[in-house]
């Protein structure tokens, strides 16, 4: 296939409040990662919107360093250590997991935990599809496939064969997650009686937990790197830093709240990062029943867990628009984040 027009790339220069100290930096990498010859040269990627992510050089060698964002963190979230010790092994059993060849754990280098890992080449939907896969209909198909079949391929690993078996708790987990996310809104100080009826419907109806597989826990399009000649071919799976066991379903709902359907309520949009619509996308039934037919597990019960995605999605926000309001990050992409807050949770209850 021919290549496609894409996107420019995302790096861009560091913004000022978010540099490294080189100085610390270099030693480090130096000693700890598997080549590094010539000089060193860090940039920045500038999308996403939580963790920080750059683009480390040493001559035509490649690597991505991953850190937290800045200011005070949620318990367990941004998890450096987490991320590194899934990313070292998952490969194995998983090709679309990048290797995290090393974790710095020494606040004195940068500041905070980091690791680094291999760089894969491709690029990142974001938002609306780029207008060569809107106008083709059996490439967006494949597209929407990939997603449902690259998730079901993650769920159906035995986390034994990849050396993840103690990873996370999985008993109990679906009232864990409801839980958390409840606690965590609630540490934001906003008040939103939407979300709260929202979370009042999701603890009155929690589903049996079905299996205990390997879960993401931010699967979706904008955290999948794509061949720019074949871009329903997937070149690696990014973000895993709250990778863990638990129920597989609970990707599947999130990946059901960043999807669009065509008769969805136009306030919907860019609500969450997901495609528009084109012809020849599944849509969400038909992801759920893809997903089914390759993961095997019973979907029955798909809506609770997509308005489970919507509600965390909306505290994932609002925890940005903190540290925003707060001081403790200056990107001005987060001014906004408490207006889709508010829209999300209107799409939560249209939802019930």
């Amino acid at each position: 296939m021919a290549a496609h027009p894409r996107r420019a790339s995302e790096l861009i220069d560091i913004r000022p409040d978010e540099r490294l100290d080189a100085a610390r930096l270099e030693p480090w990498l130096r000693a700890h990662l598997p080549a590094t010859p010539g000089a060193l040269t860090i940039s920045q990627f500038g999308g996403g919107h939580a963790n920080l992510t750059y683009l480390v050089r040493f001559g035509d060698r490649e690597y991505v360093l991953r850190r937290p964002p800045l200011g005070p963190l949620a318990p367990t979230a941004h998890d450096m250590r987490r991320e590194h010790r899934v990313l070292a092994r998952l490969g194995a059993g998983y090709p679309l997991a990048p290797t995290s060849y090393a974790l710095c754990d020494d606040p004195t280098v940068i500041g905070a935990d980091f690791h680094v890992m291999e760089r894969r080449r491709g690029f990142v939907i974001r938002g609306e599809l780029p207008p060569d896969v809107a106008a083709d209909s059996v490439l967006a198909r494949r597209l929407g496939e990939m997603l449902a079949d690259s998730l079901a391929a993650l769920h159906r690993i035995d986390p034994r064969a990849v050396g993840l078996d103690s990873l996370g708790r999985p008993d109990g987990y679906v009232t864990r997650q409801l839980a958390g996310w409840t606690a965590r809104w609630a540490a934001t100080g906003r008040e939103l009686p939407a979300i709260d009826r929202v979370a009042a419907w999701l603890r009155a109806g929690l589903p049996p937990q079905q299996a205990a597989t390997l879960v993401h826990n931010d699967y979706q399009l904008e955290n999948i790197l794509v061949d720019a000649a074949d871009p329903a071919n997937a070149v690696a799976v990014l973000d895993w830093d709250m990778c863990t066991r638990g129920d597989p379903l609970m990707d599947l709902g999130y990946l059901l709240n960043c999807w669009t359907d065509p008769d969805d309520d136009p306030a919907w949009r860019g609500l969450s990062p997901a495609p528009g619509c084109a012809p020849g996308l599944p849509t969400r039934r038909e992801l759920v029943e893809r997903y089914a037919r390759s993961a095997g597990f019973d979907v029955d019960h798909a809506h609770w867990y997509h308005v489970f995605g919507v509600f965390k999605l909306a505290v994932v926000l609002e925890q940005i628009h903190v540290r925003f309001r707060r001081g403790q990050t200056r990107d001005a992409r987060f001014a906004t984040l408490g207006e889709r807050v508010e829209k999300l949770a209107a799409k939560g209850l249209a939802l019930l």
